[in-house]
């Protein structure tokens, strides 16, 4: 086990603490289960009080990087971070990141067409049964009269999130966290009042029905017909803001 004991500023001591031992962590000097020193000694060895000490383990542990347990054999040891609580903090990030920020709604769609367009060809090589069925099912959902529009951008996000999952592969599928389950509801809540939901759902089965033919080249070109589609959206609530606006 390795922390950088370095000298830690009068300033921000918990925040340098935390971040030491954080990259301890990153860089593999601390190893998942492994027990950090008492508070006592992390204490000594930074040169500050205990409280400041305590105040940079409940930062780690805010961060899911450690866990404590009690009793003869407890201490605070080296979390092993599990994908639930990998996605949750992304998407949490992303989602806090695109709402603070005023990123232009054709950069975002660009981004999420590129990122998710990079998948549909493992989504094409890999689907099985269970992703195309949960696609139609998706499909079937959106095309009914009684949905509202809170469970259609849902539904709209499953769909999409089950061509991730098509891919196998739990890299992508969580770094499209990010991608699916923030951005989309996002675009969503700008573009819904100007949708064709039956249009939608068309090109929604024009992907499902080309990833069941293994067809990338048609999977992408239905992709960005759809991502076309979100982009005239967008613009007609853009205009239809700015004549509201000019008659306000």
């Amino acid at each position: 086990m390795t922390i950088e004991y370095s000298s830690i500023n009068k300033e921000g001591m918990s925040k340098q603490i935390a971040d030491a031992i954080r990259s301890a962590i990153m860089e593999g000097k601390l190893v998942v289960d492994e027990r950090l020193p008492s508070e006592m000694e992390l204490a000594h060895r930074f040169g500050v009080s205990r409280p400041t000490v305590r105040e940079a383990l409940k930062r780690l542990a805010a961060q899911n990087l450690i866990r404590t347990r009690r009793g003869s054999s407890g201490g605070v040891f080296v979390n092993r971070l599990s994908w639930s609580e990998a996605h949750e903090s992304l998407f949490t990030t992303a989602t806090l990141l695109l709402g603070m920020n005023e990123i232009p709604f054709d950069t975002v769609a660009e981004g999420r067409h590129t990122l998710e367009a990079a998948c549909l060809p493992l989504a094409c090589e890999r689907r099985d049964k269970t992703h195309l069925t949960a696609m139609h099912n998706e499909i079937e959902l959106q095309r009914g009269d009684n949905l509202g529009d809170e469970e259609f951008c849902a539904s709209d996000v499953r769909f999409h999130r089950t061509v991730v999952e098509a891919t196998g592969n739990p890299v992508l599928s969580f770094q499209m966290v990010g991608v699916i389950d923030a951005m989309q509801p996002l675009m969503n809540m700008i573009t819904y009042r100007m949708r064709v939901r039956t249009r939608i759902a068309d090109l929604h089965g024009a992907i499902a029905n080309a990833i069941a033919e293994r067809d990338q080249a048609g999977a992408s070109a239905a992709l960005l017909s759809l991502t076309t589609y979100t982009n005239e959206l967008a613009q007609l609530m853009r205009e239809q803001r700015e004549k509201q606006s000019e008659h306000g």
